[in-house]
C-alpha cells in the first residue's frame, strides 16, 4: 500500500469510528434520556408507579440480556450486517415509541429499542478491533468508544430535558430517526464486513436461557425491592435463577459456548465484571433519582434539570479519557479501587447531607459519580480484556457490555424500587382524601399530581410531606449503596493482582 493509500485509509478508519460512535451514543443515551421526561409521561399517558419503572428500565434489561447472544450472532452472520440491521430496527422502534398513545405501546417500543441496541453495541466494539490493526491506534479508538458509551448515559437527561421542555417527550425518540438514517447510509458505504472464520452454529436454546434468566431475575428483584412480591413473583425469580444455572452448566460442556464461564475463575476478571455492574447500577439509579429530585422536589423544568446534571457528564468524559494514562502511571488496581471509592463517596455525601438536600451538594455528588464511574468502568474494561487469553478477548468485551447495560437497568429496578418502597412507607398517611391515598403514596409523581387538585393549605402541606419523604428515602438508599459499593471496591482491589498492567495487545 502506497503512502497516499495508507493516508486515505487512515482517514477512512476514523470516519468508520465516527459512524460506530454515533450509533453507540444514541444507544447509550436511550438508557437515561427518559429520566427527565417522566413527569411529562405521567401527565400525558397516566402511567402508574410500576409502569414508570418498566418504561425506564426495560430498555436496559432487554439490551443487556441479549448482548451475549447478539455478539455470538455477529460472529456468524457478519458484524456489519448485524450492525446495520440493528440500527434500522432501532430507528423503527423510535417511531413506535414516539407515537405511543399508551404505556403499553411505549414499553413495547422500548423493548424493540433494546433489541436493536443489542444488535448494535457488540458490533461496534468488534468492528473497532478489526478496523484498527495498529495496537496504539486500537487502544485510542477503544478509549474513545468507552468515553462515548459513558457520556451517552449521562448526557441523556440533558438532551432529553431540552427536547421535552421545548418539543414534548416524544421528541426524545424522534431525535433518533435522522441520526439513524445518516448513519445507516454512511455505514453501508464505509464499514467493512467481518465474520469469524471458524464459528460454529448458534446455540439458540442457550440464548433463550440467558435472556429468560436476566428478565426473570430483574422482575423478581424489582418486586422484592418494592415489597410487593407475591407467589407469582417468587416463582418468576426462581425461574430466573434456574435458567441462569442451566445456562452456566450448558456453557461448561459446549464446544463453542456463547460465553466461556470458566473466565470467571480468574479473580481479576470477576472483580472487573462485578465492578462494571456495580458502577453502572450506581450511575443509572443516581441519574434516575436525582432527575426526579430536581424536577419534583425543587420544581426545575426538564431542561433546567438536565443542565444541572451536566457535572456528571463532563467529569465522566474527562475521567474516561485520562484513565489510560492514570493506569500506566499508577496501575490498574489502584485506579479501579479509587474509581469505585469515588462512587461510594458520592453516595455517602448524599446520605449525610442535611435535609432538605441542596443543589450544591448534589452537584458535588454528581462530580464524584462521574469521576468514579469514568475511572472504574474504563479500568474494569482494561482488566476484562487483559486478564484473559487473546482468543477470549471478544467474549470479555461481551461481558463488559452486558454488565454495563444490565447495570443501568438493575440500578433503576433495584435502587429505584427500594427508594419507592421507603417513600411509600413515609407517605402512609398523606393529608389527602381517602380516594387519593394510594396515588399520593405510590410515587413522588403521584403525590405532586394529587397536590395540583388540592386547595391551600392542603396543597402545600402535601408537597412538603412528599418532599420530606423523598429526601428521607434518598438518604436511606444512599447509605445502603455507599456500603455495597465500598465492599465491592475492597473486593476488587483484593482480587486484581498487584502490578497488573494492560499492554494494549490482545
Amino acid at each position: 500500500m502506497s503512502d497516499t493509500q495508507e493516508k486515505t485509509y487512515g482517514t477512512i478508519r476514523w470516519v468508520m469510528l465516527g459512524v460506530l460512535c454515533a450509533s453507540l451514543l444514541l444507544v447509550a443515551m436511550d438508557a437515561t434520556i427518559l429520566n427527565v421526561a417522566l413527569p411529562s409521561l405521567i401527565d400525558d399517558l397516566q402511567v402508574g408507579p410500576l409502569e414508570q419503572l418498566w418504561i425506564i428500565d426495560i430498555y436496559g434489561l432487554v439490551l443487556g440480556g441479549l448482548l451475549i447472544t447478539t455478539g455470538a450472532l455477529g460472529d456468524r452472520v457478519g458484524r456489519k450486517l448485524l450492525f446495520i440491521s440493528g440500527f434500522v430496527l432501532f430507528g423503527v422502534a423510535s417511531v413506535i415509541a414516539a407515537t405511543a398513545g399508551s404505556a403499553a405501546q411505549l414499553i413495547g417500543g422500548r423493548v424493540l429499542l433494546g433489541i436493536g441496541g443489542a444488535m448494535v453495541m457488540p458490533s461496534t466494539l468488534s468492528l473497532i478491533r478489526n478496523i484498527f490493526t495498529d495496537a496504539r491506534e486500537r487502544t485510542m479508538a477503544i478509549g474513545i468508544w468507552a468515553a462515548v458509551a459513558g457520556v451517552g448515559a449521562t448526557v441523556g437527561p440533558i438532551v432529553g430535558g431540552f427536547l421535552v421542555e421545548h418539543f414534548g417527550w416524544s421528541s426524545a425518540f424522534w431525535l433518533n430517526v435522522p441520526v439513524v438514517l445518516v448513519t445507516v447510509v454512511v455505514g453501508l458505504w464505509v464499514l467493512p464486513e467481518y465474520r469469524a472464520p471458524q464459528a460454529g452454529s448458534l446455540d439458540w436454546f442457550a440464548a433463550v436461557l440467558s435472556i429468560a434468566g436476566v428478565v426473570c431475575l430483574a422482575w423478581g428483584v424489582k418486586h422484592l425491592a418494592k415489597g410487593e412480591a407475591g407467589l407469582v413473583d417468587w416463582v418468576i425469580l426462581l425461574v430466573g435463577i434456574g435458567a441462569m444455572a442451566w445456562f452456566v452448566r450448558r456453557q461448561l460442556t459446549a464446544d463453542d459456548p456463547l460465553l466461556d464461564v470458566r473466565l470467571f475463575r480468574n479473580g481479576a476478571f470477576t472483580a472487573a465484571a462485578v465492578a462494571t455492574l456495580l458502577a453502572m447500577m450506581a450511575i443509572g439509579a443516581a441519574m434516575f433519582l436525582v432527575s426526579l429530585w430536581l424536577q419534583y422536589v425543587h420544581g426545575y423544568s426538564p431542561s433546567q434539570a438536565g443542565i444541572r446534571m451536566l457535572p456528571a457528564a463532563l467529569t465522566l468524559l474527562t475521567a474516561s479519557l485520562l484513565t489510560p494514562m492514570l493506569m500506566e502511571k499508577f496501575g490498574v488496581r489502584t485506579v479501579l479501587g479509587v474509581g469505585l471509592g469515588a462512587v461510594s463517596l458520592g453516595f455517602l455525601l448524599l446520605a449525610v447531607s442535611p435535609e432538605p438536600t441542596t443543589y450544591p451538594v448534589v452537584a458535588l455528588v454528581l462530580v464524584s459519580f462521574g469521576l468514579g464511574d469514568g475511572m472504574a468502568v474504563t479500568a474494569a474494561a482494561a482488566v476484562l480484556v487483559g486478564a484473559v487469553p487473546a482468543d477470549r478477548a471478544g467474549q470479555a468485551g461481551a461481558v463488559e457490555e452486558t454488565n454495563y447495560e444490565v447495570g443501568v437497568g438493575f440500578g433503576v429496578a433495584l435502587l429505584g424500587s427500594l427508594h419507592a418502597r421507603i417513600f411509600s412507607q413515609h407517605m402512609a398517611n398523606p393529608p389527602v382524601p381517602a380516594d387519593k391515598v394510594e396515588q399520593a403514596s405510590g410515587s413522588v409523581g403521584g403525590a405532586y399530581e394529587v397536590a395540583t387538585e388540592l386547595p391551600e393549605p392542603a396543597h402545600t402541606q402535601l408537597l412538603d410531606t412528599a418532599s420530606h419523604a423523598f429526601d428521607t428515602a434518598l438518604t436511606t438508599t444512599s447509605y445502603i449503596s455507599a456500603v455495597v459499593v465500598a465492599l465491592v471496591a475492597v473486593g476488587a482491589v483484593w482480587l486484581v493482582p498487584r502490578g497488573f498492567r494492560v499492554t494494549g495487545e490482545h
